[in-house]
């Protein structure tokens, strides 16, 4: 059985007990969290997040520059008034370079990226990197709560990056 086949397994006993499809379209906490795509993350656990809560938004990274679409949409169209951006120790974008993933998109499918996969070599100030981002872009809303954070994946704790 494929993982998706057990998904759509778990999803059929999910489904069975359901009841939340009345929640509101815009987050409850008008919170938008950026942070990584990281299997060992789990927001909603960590930020004590329901359904409905908050939007999560993860990417590679977790990089802010991945994440603006959503988050002109998050605030525009849906409410958000504060972001939280959370990047996290072991990070699999210190491990390479954008010269080396092209080299290896180069060997192994003859394709070359038109754009930058954002690694970073220090994550401190790949938070703060981001957090300028955040602030410095005329499409998101000036002076809200904007806080930058790194979870350890080891511990589970937030350290916040000022």
């Amino acid at each position: 059985m494929s993982v998706t086949d057990e998904f759509l397994q778990a999803d059929a006993k999910y489904a069975a007990t359901f009841h939340k499809g009345d929640l509101a379209m815009p987050p409850a906490r008008k919170i938008a969290v950026v942070t990584c795509m990281d299997a060992r993350l789990d927001p909603a656990k960590f930020l004590g997040l329901e359904e409905g809560d908050a939007h999560v938004i993860r990417n590679a990274g977790g990089r802010a520059v991945d994440a603006i679409r959503s988050l002109v949409i998050s605030q525009q169209l849906l409410g958000t008034r504060e972001i939280v951006l959370i990047h996290h120790t072991d990070c699999g974008m210190l491990t390479f370079t954008d010269d080396q993933l092209n080299q290896k998109l180069h060997d192994e499918l003859h394709a070359h990226a038109d754009f930058s996969f954002l690694p970073f070599d220090d994550l401190e100030n790949s938070v703060r990197d981001d957090l300028a981002v955040l602030c410095d872009s005329p499409l998101l809303m000036p002076n809200i709560p904007l806080r930058g954070f790194i979870y350890d994946v080891h511990t589970g704790k937030l350290d916040e990056i000022v």
